[in-house]
């Protein structure tokens, strides 16, 4: 499929449509519309299971091996799909240089969005790759792509091209928190929570910098080569909103381990020419660490390391005290 032939302006004076239910069936059906030389091929879904919130009711499924398809059945996740589309377009010319997916078709009607795979992981599946070696090269590559994402030039160009933006927030609030997350853990765990969301607000006090942000930047959303440990892409971009670049680096500690995390903050200051507030990320980091395992557990939904509230506590514990965030 070539952009040229298959790409589709989605109109913006129409409401879109979406898929009538979560089945393959019916984004076969879609796909005779939207692109008819997929409908017969191999579609394999991913996180294609029925959910009672509308927000959620969205997935994305690889067709012919080749292609990745952005689709929905309910309202919201069919705005998203299509927020994303445009945000594509935009940045496309914003931030030419930015490894972004390559857009192949969109839709309103209904609202599909395809994609052209790459051969690549999620960071995740590179992450025990990247010893000391290689750590300032990926260090790089993930402080550039978000320096170029975060160029004020880059705001103004997708603002003036998409309109109004959102703004992504953190999993929970630090009320949540305090409120809901004590049950959740050892009674010595308790107090501390306490006082980091007490730290957290002081921290997040004052306004920071308005940027463009990706607004969910985590190890699935950038994918690697395996061989050559580079960055390739920077996906899933429906909630990309504006923010501070503190917030996208929120998920950074984690993910990437303090020696990365901390190559990339510097990398990220070289090149952009401005200062990061490390606490405010960590306090980010704070409110979203606890607030993924907070709803996970209340939902009955396993963590994604299948390890419980009590040893994320620990391990933030432990990332707060490498960064010596208490000790300044």
């Amino acid at each position: 499929m070539s952009r040229r032939a298959d790409h589709q302006e989605a109109p913006e004076l129409t409401e879109p449509t979406w898929l009538a239910e979560p089945t393959v069936h019916a984004l076969r059906a879609a796909l005779r519309t939207v692109a008819p030389d997929l409908a017969a091929s191999t579609i394999v879904p991913r996180g294609l299971e029925p959910d009672d919130d509308p927000m959620w009711c969205g997935a994305s499924a690889v067709a012919d091996g080749r292609f990745v398809v952005k689709f929905a059945w309910a309202r919201p996740p069919a705005l998203r799909i299509l927020h994303q589309a445009r945000v594509l377009d935009a940045l496309r010319t914003a931030a030419p240089r930015l490894p972004l997916p390559d857009v192949v078709a969109v839709s309103r009607d209904p609202a599909l969005l395809i994609l052209r795979r790459v051969p690549a992981v999620p960071f995740f599946g590179v992450r025990q790759l990247i010893g000391p070696a290689e750590r300032d090269a990926a260090a790089r590559d993930l402080a550039t792509a978000l320096a170029r994402l975060h160029d004020p030039a880059v705001l103004r160009a997708v603002g003036e091209a998409v309109g109004p933006l959102p703004e992504p927030a953190a999993h929970a609030t630090t009320d949540m928190l305090r409120a809901r997350f004590g049950a959740l853990v050892r009674r010595d765990q308790r107090d501390r929570v306490m006082s980091w969301c007490d730290w957290a607000d002081t921290a997040l006090a004052a306004a920071g910098r308005t940027v463009l942000v990706h607004g969910d930047f985590h190890g699935d959303n950038h994918l690697w080569d395996r061989d050559t440990l580079r960055l390739r892409l920077v996906v899933d971009l429906e909630t990309v909103g504006t923010g501070e670049p503190e917030f996208d680096l929120r998920c950074l500690p984690g993910d990437c381990g303090i020696e990365l995390f901390t190559a990339i903050v510097a990398h990220y200051e070289k090149l952009t020419g401005t200062t990061l507030d490390v606490d405010r990320i960590m306090a980010w980091h704070l409110r979203t660490v606890l607030g993924d395992a907070l709803w996970r557990a209340e939902a009955g939904i396993p963590l994604p390391d299948r390890r419980t509230p009590v040893q994320w506590v620990d391990d933030l514990a432990a990332r707060f005290a490498a960064l010596g965030t208490f000790d300044r």
